[in-house]
């Protein structure tokens, strides 16, 4: 068991866009006696390399992690490097989203929350993680990493029937998904539109979907692009 640490000497680590909570927080932890810090966040998508350098630098011990950082900034991708540099990581996030919060624990996270709960509560994991002790049980620990994976088989099975399209249905797919109908894609193809239905005959069948609406929702639930894209 971690022996207890005065609070003076456990740096916290705030990581969050949204100003207000992360304010908060860092107030409720600096009035309790912590030696708390507050990242600046990525004005650029795909900024969480250097986001993540100065978080290191910081030498925390324990981490509030949110997991979305701005637009295409995803917070998950911190968990693993920060554990491995020795942090306590607790995930305080927006997402209701539980398999998620499973995700976070499958990479090292000791805690996922929602920013629902009390200011009070979140403050409670810190200090048990400073005395050492478990903030998560075990059934419910298990049961987020069971969502955690089942979704990733199912999005894996997604990803595979969307693997067993042609280069063509790929591209009827990309017309699909920005909201063309088979008239319209049948004129920019210079096909006929016979052919287009068919080839969104093809495309449902593979997926194991039965509309054109449910086929563009698991491609876009999976972040699916096609190989060869086409123009807007």
């Amino acid at each position: 068991m971690t022996q207890t640490m005065a609070r003076s000497e456990v740096r916290v680590l705030i990581i969050d866009d949204h100003a207000l909570f992360a304010e908060s927080m860092e107030l409720a932890l600096s009035l309790e006696g912590y030696d708390v810090r507050r990242l600046p966040q990525p004005q650029t998508a795909g900024s969480l390399n250097g986001l993540l350098a100065a978080a290191i630098r910081t030498r925390p011990r324990i981490v509030l992690l949110d997991l979305d950082l701005g637009e295409h900034n995803d917070g998950t991708r911190l968990i693993a490097p920060l554990a491995t540099a020795g942090a306590q990581v607790v995930v305080v996030t927006g997402s209701a989203d539980r398999s998620r919060w499973g995700e976070c624990l499958r990479y090292g996270a000791r805690k996922a929350m929602p920013k629902t709960m009390a200011l009070n509560d979140v403050l409670s994991v810190v200090r048990r993680i400073n005395q050492g002790l478990p903030v998560m049980d075990r059934t419910e620990r298990e049961e987020l990493l069971r969502l955690w994976h089942d979704q990733r088989q199912e999005r894996e099975a997604m990803v595979a029937r969307l693997m067993l399209l042609t280069k063509r249905e790929q591209e009827v797919l990309v017309h699909l998904m920005k909201g063309r109908q088979v008239r319209e894609i049948a004129a920019l193809s210079v096909v006929s539109e016979a052919t287009v239905r068919t080839q969104v005959k093809s495309i449902l069948a593979k997926l194991e979907v039965s509309s054109q609406l449910a086929a563009v929702g698991l491609a876009n639930r999976v972040g699916w692009h096609a190989v060869s894209r086409l123009s807007a």
